[in-house]
């Protein structure tokens, strides 16, 4: 059989790719429905950027580890300097401050950050001697890392996004081998500044969403309005759904958002349980492979990168879920390679295309001689 088929297609990992490409597919098809049985202007771009972005993960594999260590820091100053270019010139949408409009795509580099940051951990931690894990050294210097562009992203304001690039810089000090004192002190630290940064950090519309999420039946027809309509689409589709194309809370313009944040509300009334459970399988198996990738890398810095890559496409899908579900405040989160959007769609592939190259990496290793 490896006679018949071509070698370059052979070696793709068809494990990963062929549940990736039946979400994306499937995707489309809830993205087709969001817009009223019409391919435009949802699907069809969604399929167009799938396919652009496939192609620039395809050449990420092209990359030598040396390259990458060499880009990383470099990488993380342009999307900072990026995020500094949104304060002073962004282009405004929903009431925030979050793109750069670049003519043939408004960019968020926010979401570009997410991968940034594990990109810089990873290369910072895989040159730290392992001696070095329990002192200052391993801490303060990450943590400016994390911290920069989370300040930069708190000002546009985007909670959501600042917490996922914390989340990934958390991942990435816990799988270094951070002492774990110092992440209960962490968390400690966290409580204690929750309730202070609640009533002082953030904006009237955040307090809404954490106090909407506590009680979301307190304003129904206001701050409450997004996740009922959720749970009622979810809930509705029962088991089996009713059927494609025949989604009445997104049709009739109840479910808010139906082609970003919500299109998992929008696919399970039309899917039912069956459809979201398959979702969650086919999530499931994309990251199991790219733990497998982690664990079979040789080397620090190409482990600490594809596991900081899982964990990036885990907080998208998790918080997302939670989200919609109303186990989560809606902070904006959408859902990778379904939910239509062009930022996220490129940082997801990005992860995709890093765990590819890492995966090039570990197919390579028995024939070198460095790990």
């Amino acid at each position: 059989m490896s006679s018949v088929i071509p070698a370059p297609v052979a070696r793709q990992p068809w494990g990963m790719l062929l549940p990736l490409f039946v979400l994306v597919g499937f995707g489309a098809m809830v993205l087709y429905s969001a817009a009223g049985g019409h391919w435009q202007p949802f699907a069809v771009s969604h399929l167009v950027r799938f396919g652009i972005f496939l192609a620039m993960a395809c050449v990420m594999t092209l990359f030598s580890r040396d390259l990458v260590r060499l880009l990383a820091y470099p990488g993380y100053a342009v999307v900072l300097v990026m995020l500094v270019a949104v304060e002073a010139m962004g282009f405004v949408g929903g009431g925030s401050q979050r793109w750069l409009d670049l003519g043939v795509i408004q960019l968020q580099p926010s979401e570009l950050m997410k991968p940034a940051v594990v990109l810089v951990l990873a290369r910072f931690y895989s040159g730290l001697p392992p001696a070095m894990t329990t002192s200052w050294r391993a801490l303060v210097p990450a943590g400016v890392l994390i911290a920069m562009p989370m300040g930069l992203v708190l000002l546009q304001p985007d909670l959501g996004t600042a917490l996922a690039i914390a989340f990934g810089g958390a991942v990435l000090m816990f799988l270094a081998g951070l002492p774990m004192r110092w992440f209960a002190t962490g968390a400690l630290a966290a409580l204690i500044v929750a309730p202070i940064a609640y009533f002082f950090g953030l904006h009237d519309y955040q307090r809404r969403r954490v106090t909407t999420f506590l009680d979301p039946e307190s304003d129904p027809l206001g701050a409450g309005y997004h996740i009922t309509q959720s749970k009622i689409a979810i809930g509705s589709g029962g088991l089996t759904g009713k059927g494609f194309n025949e989604g009445s809370q997104s049709h009739l313009n109840y479910l808010p958002e139906p082609h970003t944040d919500f299109v998992f509300a929008t696919m399970a009334e039309e899917w039912g349980l069956i459809g979201g459970i398959v979702v969650i399988l086919i999530f499931g198996l994309i990251m199991r492979w790219g733990l497998q990738v982690a664990h079979k890398s040789r080397d620090r810095f190409a482990k600490l990168l594809a596991a900081g890559m899982v964990a990036t496409i885990f907080f998208y899908v998790a918080i997302n879920l939670m989200m919609v579900m109303g186990l989560a405040p809606v902070v904006g989160i959408p859902l990778p390679f379904m939910s239509h959007g062009g930022s996220s769609m490129l940082t997801n592939m990005i992860c995709i295309g890093s765990l590819m190259m890492v995966n090039r990496w570990n197919r390579q290793a028995p024939q070198s001689r460095f790990s």
